[in-house]
């Protein structure tokens, strides 16, 4: 579920607390979360390393070390990193942990095993295909609007599509969807200037509000500290269906798309 306002809470989290401290060593007892290569030739060239620098790109988590590999988590679905102290008691379902200096540990935890952990020379080989970051400056409203027009496409699903925009998951195209007055099937190339403009401007606006509100917690996900998001109190369509919409009389509708549960307001999202 960690969408980019909860991947971008976690690092900005652990910023802080990780940048500058050693991997002292990994243990691990659910090999297959490490893509590509063996744990012991993981630890072989972890161990011993600095974290000099944590970034996102999408919903993935960039940690830069001094060796110039690029180790990369993705969280997948229920996914979450814990700072720990390494006399603190294990949770369940925690399958990696990273024994940091400064007697902590950073733990993967996951319940439904579908994260993975990688490590590259070059962190493009892992995250190059992905479309442009949505709060970027670089990220404008003729770019979308261009970009959308590129497209014929029905709407709600390739905002999911990691390769045309980086981060949005289902949570947040529905709210942004909901804020632009856009149906969710609409097809991509019949959005007028001033409704890419309105996408455009929900996208980040929602975005920003969701990191500001620490994410969503709507199952699994916390922050690093194991404290929850906020974001849930204030969705605007996602899983309220049959509810009453916000901003008109309409009620909110769920149908699924893409495969994907979405809900909208008919009444106001045209």
């Amino acid at each position: 579920m960690p969408e980019l306002p909860e991947v971008e809470t976690v690092v900005r989290s652990l910023r802080q607390e990780v940048v500058g401290k050693k991997i002292l060593d990994i243990k691990n007892k659910w090999p297959r979360q490490i893509s590509s290569m063996e744990l012991d030739e993981l630890r072989e060239r972890v161990s011993g390393t600095t974290i000099t620098q944590l970034d996102r790109r999408g919903k993935y988590i960039l940690f830069t070390l001094d060796s110039s590999d690029s180790m990369i988590i993705h969280l997948k679905m229920t996914g979450q990193l814990l700072l720990q102290p390494t006399s603190s008691a294990m949770q369940d379902h925690v399958h990696t942990v990273f024994m940091l200096s400064g007697n902590e540990e950073l733990r993967f935890r996951d319940v439904r095993k579908f994260g993975r952990i990688y490590l590259a020379r070059n962190a493009e080989s892992i995250v190059g295909e992905l479309g442009p970051e949505p709060l970027s400056r670089s990220f404008s409203a003729s770019l979308l609007h261009k970009m959308l027009h590129g497209r014929r496409r029905v709407l709600k699903p390739l905002l999911l599509d990691q390769r045309f925009i980086a981060g949005i998951g289902n949570i947040y195209a529905d709210e942004s969807l909901f804020w632009a007055k856009l149906a969710p099937n609409r097809i991509s190339n019949t959005l007028s200037r001033l409704e890419s403009d309105r996408l455009h401007s929900s996208i980040r606006k929602t975005l920003r509000m969701a990191i500001d509100n620490g994410g969503a917690t709507i199952s699994d996900y916390r922050q690093p500290d194991g404290s929850e998001g906020e974001m849930q109190k204030s969705f605007s369509v996602y899983g309220r269906a049959g509810e009453s919409c916000v901003r008109c009389d309409g009620c909110i509708e769920r149908v699924v798309l893409g495969g994907r549960s979405t809900f909208f307001c008919r009444s106001c999202q045209l």
